[in-house]
């Protein structure tokens, strides 16, 4: 199993003071409806969300829903995506999950995590950040930030998304899932960084194993 001998109670604890720490961590992506969470979602991969974020205004304008974007030339569709890198695999994702969406959702985003896995391009992290942000619905969210804090907190010594995902799920709980993936992620952008973490300025260091931690002089 991945997870360790943490206890839910300490893992709380350490939650609680990351999160009074940054009590404005939230979903960066500018959204209005769930369809705009999710393309967002989609082109946020290996790619900041200020760039998604400078591309989707005109992007949600040309393409408002589902129905617009399922009938969309691909190639325009590239174009307005291009500065988020891997745009054509993107194009292709935006397209096919809109089709599906008309054909098989009524043009709506689903709120069952087994749906929306199931749409072009969405897999658990996209689907649990539509969940937990666009529908209230507690989903752990597990990106490379997440995932290596929850290592050095020895909240799980699992690599594999899914993995940490179980982990984290059975160590905290649900009601605090979607919150803790913001502040795990501000805290990994912020602080607790992937080269060289800042453990001088951590809020949580005594409380942390450091598990694989190169400190910043």
């Amino acid at each position: 199993m991945g997870q360790t001998r943490i206890s839910t109670v300490h893992a709380v604890e350490t939650l609680d003071l990351l999160e009074a720490t940054y009590p404005g961590a939230h979903c960066a992506l500018v959204h209005d409806n769930p369809w705009q969470l999710l393309v967002a979602t989609i082109l946020s991969a290996q790619c900041t969300d200020v760039r998604v974020n400078q591309v989707t205004p005109e992007l949600f304008r040309r393409f408002p829903g589902p129905r617009s974007m399922a009938t969309a030339d691909l190639v325009e569709v590239e174009e307005l995506i291009r500065s988020t890198g891997f745009f054509r695999n993107k194009a292709k994702s935006l397209v096919g999950c809109a089709m599906e969406l008309v054909r098989c959702h009524d043009s709506e985003v689903p709120e069952k995590m087994s749906a929306l896995v199931s749409l072009p391009g969405v897999g658990r992290k996209t689907a649990n950040v539509i969940l937990g942000n666009a529908f209230g619905v507690p989903g752990m969210v597990v990106d490379t930030h997440v995932g290596r804090i929850a290592r050095r907190l020895g909240w799980t010594k699992a690599k594999d998304a899914e993995k940490i995902e179980r982990d984290l799920c059975a160590l905290l709980p649900a009601e605090r899932w979607t919150q803790a993936a913001h502040v795990l992620i501000f805290h990994g952008r912020q602080c607790c960084r992937a080269q060289t973490a800042w453990c001088s300025r951590c809020p949580v260091v005594d409380r942390c194993l450091q598990v694989g931690v190169e400190r910043q002089k």
